[in-house]
């Protein structure tokens, strides 16, 4: 009895310690980079039975995944304080930092070695955007609202590193997938920043572009998802999609860009919530909508 109660314990531990690692990496936050990346990809004509392309997801989620493991690892008191963050892996002691500091190493090796197998572009597309999150952006959020804007470089960084996992060069077209999901970052973070207003404050983020929840803020909110409107017709400017796409991509653009105007005109918290939430369906669709025109 003894015996299978060691390895009933041994099991529930080893299965807890997984799970925790899946948690660590952000699994779902790092899939939705790696669809990004797919559809830069798809949008360059790449070769979708390619072993390239199996490097590109791969080591994207992996470096991802280190990234916001060593993001926990540098964040672990101020999770501490807030109630979403309070029961992340490092913050309940789930994971030791030692264990957190080996996976998340090993994983981000892993990864840019994988996206070196991709192209020399790839591999240092993967590490500037570690790099920058990691360095740079974490620690800034304590001190500046530009941390936003610092952070939404690397948060930029996937469709432009899909197509260059094929094309192996900068240019035009991937620099416009970049701004197009750089202007994205800022209503779907400051959204997210508006309903948490409270929890930030707590852990000392600055994050909002006046610091409050006020006009201002919502100006910005409001001007940033106007700047979509644009930046979504680029791709058929540029001669990379049809005028189909175009029209859908507007019309997508538009409705993220309703409620922003409502939030600017009542500081109401549920038109940020509705920001928030249909910008988490945003690219996605839009990308989609790209991506079947060249059908």
């Amino acid at each position: 009895m003894k015996v299978n109660h060691l390895e009933s314990s041994l099991e529930v531990n080893f299965l807890s310690k997984i799970k925790a690692l899946v948690a660590l990496m952000k699994l779902r936050l790092s899939s939705l980079v790696v669809l990004s990346a797919f559809f830069g990809y798809f949008m360059a004509k790449g070769d979708l039975s390619s072993w390239s392309l199996c490097h590109l997801l791969l080591g994207g989620l992996l470096i991802t995944g280190s990234s916001n493991g060593f993001n926990q690892l540098l964040e672990i008191n101020t999770d501490l304080l807030m109630k979403r963050t309070i029961n992340r892996p490092l913050p309940s002691k789930v994971l030791s930092k030692l264990e957190a500091i080996l996976f998340s190493s090993i994983i981000g090796f892993i990864g840019l070695w994988l996206l070196y197998l991709v192209n020399y572009k790839s591999l240092m597309l993967g590490l500037f955007s570690m790099i920058t999150y990691v360095i740079i952006y974490t620690p800034l959020k304590k001190k500046s609202s530009i941390a936003v804007f610092i952070g939404a470089i690397p948060g930029s960084i996937p469709p432009l590193l899909g197509y260059v996992a094929v094309t192996n060069k900068f240019g035009l077209e991937p620099g416009i997938l970049f701004m197009l999901q750089f202007f994205w970052q800022f209503p779907h973070f400051w959204a997210l920043a508006w309903k948490l207003d409270e929890d930030y404050k707590k852990a000392g983020f600055r994050l909002l572009p006046n610091m409050e929840k006020n006009k201002k803020s919502a100006f910005q909110i409001m001007l940033y998802s106007a700047f979509l409107i644009p930046a979504s017709m680029l791709p058929w400017a540029a001669e990379m999609t049809g005028s189909l796409s175009m029209f859908l991509a507007i019309l997508l653009s538009l409705i993220m860009y309703t409620p922003a105007i409502r939030l600017y005109f009542t500081l109401d918290d549920k038109y940020a919530s509705q920001i928030m939430y249909f910008s988490f369906a945003y690219l996605p669709i839009i990308f989609t909508f790209y991506c079947f025109d060249l059908l």
